[in-house]
């Protein structure tokens, strides 16, 4: 078997571009591009043969098959030979059952893909595996790239950075000046990439690296490159590996600049045309109420996108108003009978809090989706017995500040509903006893 795969317009505008080409529009109408695979050389293999080749690959220690992404190889990035690879055993995150928190919210069958335990705390690590490995094929090959370049609300750069370092590739990312959290901050620049703090927003450092990669020698790391779609999409195909092949019935996911929706729903996809799967689930995209055009859009209709000034957000990594993947994402949404809903700033952080008590740690963003839910659920639309998969799409560990000043209560305009403050005391035995057992009768009221 010699699996291939390519670029093509999403628009269905003819003709097959190599994934080594330096290009992330149609040539012929400027739409983005996907990439597509031979589906008739893939379906040489069985849907059953190809799980058991999932299933002895996952988490081994065979070059590169270990990482959730490579083990996927096939499906994922034919192009890059082995020895090009660059890794660091992406993949491969924890499905937690969320039971106590379902049960609160009157669930059976609730569970958190846990995309933010990857090496940069963040799902981007799939997507940029590939693409950072497409890239070192490249220069292999004998292109001439001097860098690869994004613009990023964090987690992006923070990716980008890490897996340049692993190849010792340059990296460049522009992020908006005061807008991400310090963890955030510190990725990048300790993995050496170089770090443009720019006094715009997302869609402003957005709108300069596009021009930057014009220039010579400078490659698009962003998702309206299609090859982080392609590392992207096995969140899906892992999710349903966990549950021995079988298909949730609901997807829940935070929605910014779309790459990820887009993502979620090719991995569905490629199952059921290789028959893995049968059916489909629905997918929910799941807006910050001041960064929503998706949701704008999605209530009436899906009317074309009118980009918004997205406004300031706790969910700082969603604060985009102009999405590149916005047409990807309706096309997605069309095809699982998708839903969008939207969440304030106070709801994501209630949310937050909320799952926070039941074991979680949990970034605003998946506050976002967890939000979405419990409107779902409320409403009537989620059902008891139905499976239900909320995708975290990062760790709460790097937003120190969003948890600080929830329990501190000094988020502007937040309630404290769940707050938990520590208790300040002399140290004193008897004091700290009648504290610790005063407490312990409490919580058990």
């Amino acid at each position: 078997m010699q699996p291939r795969a390519w670029f093509q317009c999403i628009k269905g505008c003819p003709g097959e571009l190599p994934l080594t080409d330096v290009v992330y529009e149609c040539p012929r109408c400027g739409a983005l591009l996907e990439v597509a695979h031979d589906l008739g050389e893939l379906r040489k293999q069985s849907a059953a043969s190809w799980t058991r080749t999932f299933d002895a690959r996952y988490k081994r220690t065979t070059w590169p098959y270990g990482s959730g992404v490579w083990g996927k190889k096939e499906w994922v990035a034919p192009h890059v030979a082995d020895d090009n690879v660059v890794s660091l055993d992406e993949g491969g995150t924890n499905l937690f059952w969320a039971e106590r928190y379902g049960a609160q919210l009157g669930l059976d069958d609730l569970w958190v893909k846990m995309c933010g335990n990857s090496h940069t705390g963040s799902f981007k690590d799939l997507g940029m595996t590939v693409l950072v490995s497409t890239v070192k094929q490249m220069i292999a090959d004998g292109a001439q790239i001097k860098a690869v370049a994004c613009a990023s609300t964090g987690d992006t750069s923070a990716a980008l950075g890490a897996y340049c370092a692993v190849a010792g590739i340059p990296a460049v990312v522009i992020l908006p000046r005061d807008k991400i959290s310090v963890p955030q901050l510190i990725q990048p620049i300790a993995n050496a990439a170089l770090v443009l703090s720019v006094e715009t927003d997302f869609d402003g450092c957005m709108k300069m690296v596009k021009r930057l990669a014009k220039e010579p020698g400078i490659y698009l790391a962003n998702s309206m490159n299609s090859l982080r779609v392609e590392g992207q999409k096995t969140v899906s195909i892992e999710t349903v590996q966990q549950f021995d092949w079988g298909i949730p019935d609901w997807v829940i996911i935070p929605g910014g600049n779309l790459g990820n929706t887009a993502a979620l729903g090719a991995g569905f996809l490629m199952m059921q045309e290789l028959g893995v799967i049968q059916k489909l689930p629905r997918i929910v995209v799941a807006q910050a109420e001041r960064a929503s055009p998706l949701y704008q859009s999605f209530i009436h209709g899906f009317a074309p996108l009118e980009p918004i000034f997205a406004r300031p957000t706790l969910a700082s990594a969603i604060q985009i108003g102009n999405p590149v993947s916005f047409d990807k994402a309706v096309q997605s949404l069309k095809r699982f009978n998708g839903l969008v809903e939207q969440a304030t700033e106070d709801e994501l952080s209630q949310a937050a809090a909320r799952a926070d008590r039941t074991g979680m740690f949990t970034d605003p963003h998946t506050g976002v989706a967890l939000a979405v839910l419990e409107k779902l659920v409320a409403r009537g639309e989620i059902a008891r017995n139905e499976r239900v998969v909320v995708i975290s799409t990062a760790s709460g560990l790097k937003f120190p500040d969003f948890k600080v000043g929830y329990h501190e209560g000094t988020l502007e305009g937040i309630g404290d509903t769940y707050a938990n403050h520590p208790v300040v005391l002399p140290a004193e035995y008897e004091t700290v006893k009648r504290a610790a057992l005063d407490g312990v009768d409490a919580a058990s009221r």
